[in-house]
């Protein structure tokens, strides 16, 4: 599994002058993507719809508003 393209405007076009704030949103080689965001599992796992769930493998990730916003003129329609 590889990355293959970012989707949006990289972090420092967003505003990030520094590595303290870079979420992201990239591609993946098998179709998947790929984010960096804030770790929030343990803020918001009591918060999941019951009908949500998390593996013991997965996280919670925030990212920003404008971060995804930005991506999704790159998000694929399929």
């Amino acid at each position: 599994m590889k990355i293959i393209r970012r989707l949006g405007r990289p972090p420092r076009e967003r505003g990030s002058m520094s590595g303290d704030t870079c979420p992201d949103i990239f591609e993946l080689s098998d179709g998947s993507f790929a984010v960096v965001g804030t770790d929030a599992t343990e803020a918001l796992e009591s918060e999941l719809p019951a009908d949500a769930a998390r593996a013991d493998h997965e996280r919670i990730v925030v990212v920003s508003r404008e971060t995804l916003i930005r991506a999704k003129a790159d998000i694929p329609e399929e």
